[in-house]
């Protein structure tokens, strides 16, 4: 298992559409693990493939809980949002935008199913935090990030502080 590298906005190919995986092979029970080590070393909650530069319909969350890191963990390959109801608004963040947060609209349950890490069938009901994480998860496999979900002013507004938080990040090498 390795950390990996995640893609930072504005990398372009965090803007890839995903593929679905056809076939669960050593190659993508390598990615899972990889992803898993590079999730909790980046102290986050979630992370899709595409975040790591990798075009397979790939996430990994971990909410937290009652019982700690790693006892939540949930895998989802090829995941797909079946059923919505609702409308939740919540503070997101992202790996990928590190330092940046913005309250969005969101489906407060779904169901998603997919397949677990051994290709079996799984459909999970979820509401709260995971409900959000599922969503922002999928988003990513579909090249969409948090902030395409804002209002124009705002999604120009956050874009201006990365863009300036890049050129400080800049000039201080």
């Amino acid at each position: 298992m390795s950390v990996l590298n995640i893609l930072k906005y504005p990398d372009t190919f965090l803007k890839t559409k995903a593929k679905p995986v056809a076939k669960i092979d050593d190659g993508i029970r390598r990615l899972i693990s990889d992803m898993i080590e590079t999730m909790y070393a980046a102290r986050g909650i979630g992370l899709a493939a595409t975040q790591v530069g990798v075009d397979k319909r790939v996430v990994v969350l971990d909410i937290p809980g009652d019982q700690g890191a790693g006892k939540n963990l949930i895998v989802l390959i090829n995941p797909e949002i079946t059923w919505h109801e609702g409308d939740i608004k919540y503070e997101e963040g992202c790996l990928s935008i590190p330092g940046f947060t913005a309250d969005i609209k969101r489906f407060a349950n779904v169901t998603v199913n997919g397949l677990d890490k051994d290709g079996n069938g799984i459909e999970i009901k979820a509401e709260g935090l995971l409900a959000i994480a599922l969503q922002h998860e999928t988003d990513h496999l579909d090249g969409i990030l948090f902030i395409d979900r804002l209002s124009k002013l705002k999604r120009s507004i956050i874009k201006r502080k990365i863009k300036k938080s890049i050129e400080d990040e800049k000039k201080m090498l």
